[in-house]
C-alpha cells in the first residue's frame, strides 16, 4: 500500500511540473482568454513562426521567447489549433487552458476599496469536503491573498463589497453548493476588525 501511495504521489508531483507554466507562458494564457487568436505559420510540429498577434502587448518580451512558449503550451495541450486557408494556424485556449488562465486571472484580482465604507461586512462560509482538499486550499489561499480577515477556519471576513470577486472564485473551484455569501451590519468583534481593515473608529 506504501509503495502505491509513493507511486500515485510521485506521478502527481511528475503532472504539476509538467503544467508548470512561466511568466511569458501565463501572459499569453492571458490574452488568449481576453479574446486574442493568435495566428501562427507552423512549419513543422516543432516550430511555431508568430506573424500576427504580436503588438504593443508583446513589445517587453523577445520574439524567439513567444514562440518557445507557444510551442510548449502546445505540447501541453493547453491549446487547440485551428487552420486558416491561408495556411496559417490560429491558436485558442481549449477546456484546460481556460481553467488555467482563470487560475492566473485570479492570482492578480483585487477588491476596489470605496472612499467611504457603508459600514457592512461581507461574510464568506465554506464547509468543502476533504475528497476536494485542493479546491478548499486554494480558496483559502486566494481569500488571504485578497486581504481576507480569518474569522474561523472555515469563515472569512471583508468590509468591502467583494461579491463578483466571490462569485468568480466559486465559478473557478466549481464549489457553489460548499461556499455561502452574507451581508452583516454587525460582528460582536467588530473593533478588532476596524483595527485589523483600517477603518475609521
Amino acid at each position: 500500500m506504501g509503495m502505491r501511495r509513493r507511486k500515485r504521489q510521485g506521478e502527481k508531483e511528475a503532472k504539476q511540473e509538467r503544467l508548470r507554466i512561466g511568466p511569458v507562458q501565463q501572459k499569453i494564457l492571458l490574452l488568449l482568454l481576453g479574446g486574442l487568436a493568435l495566428s501562427c505559420t507552423r512549419p513543422n510540429k516543432k516550430s511555431w513562426n508568430i506573424i500576427k498577434g504580436i503588438g504593443e502587448t508583446w513589445k517587453d518580451i523577445d520574439r524567439q521567447s513567444v514562440e518557445r512558449a507557444v510551442s510548449a503550451l502546445y505540447e501541453s495541450r493547453l491549446l487547440k489549433s485551428r487552420d486558416n486557408p491561408d495556411g496559417t494556424t490560429t491558436l485558442l485556449l481549449n477546456e484546460k487552458g481556460e481553467k488555467r488562465a482563470l487560475t492566473y486571472k485570479a492570482k492578480d484580482m483585487k477588491i476596489a476599496h470605496p472612499k467611504v465604507w457603508d459600514k457592512k461586512w461581507r461574510i464568506v462560509v465554506f464547509d468543502i469536503p476533504e475528497d476536494e482538499r485542493e479546491a478548499r486550499d486554494s480558496l483559502r489561499h486566494h481569500l488571504t491573498h485578497l486581504g481576507f480577515y480569518k474569522l474561523q477556519q472555515s469563515v472569512a471576513v471583508y468590509p468591502f463589497d467583494c461579491r463578483n470577486e466571490i462569485d468568480f472564485l466559486i465559478e473557478l473551484h466549481e464549489i457553489r453548493k460548499y461556499v455561502r455569501f452574507m451581508v452583516s451590519e454587525y460582528i460582536d468583534n467588530e473593533a478588532h476588525l476596524k483595527k485589523f481593515f483600517k477603518l475609521e473608529q
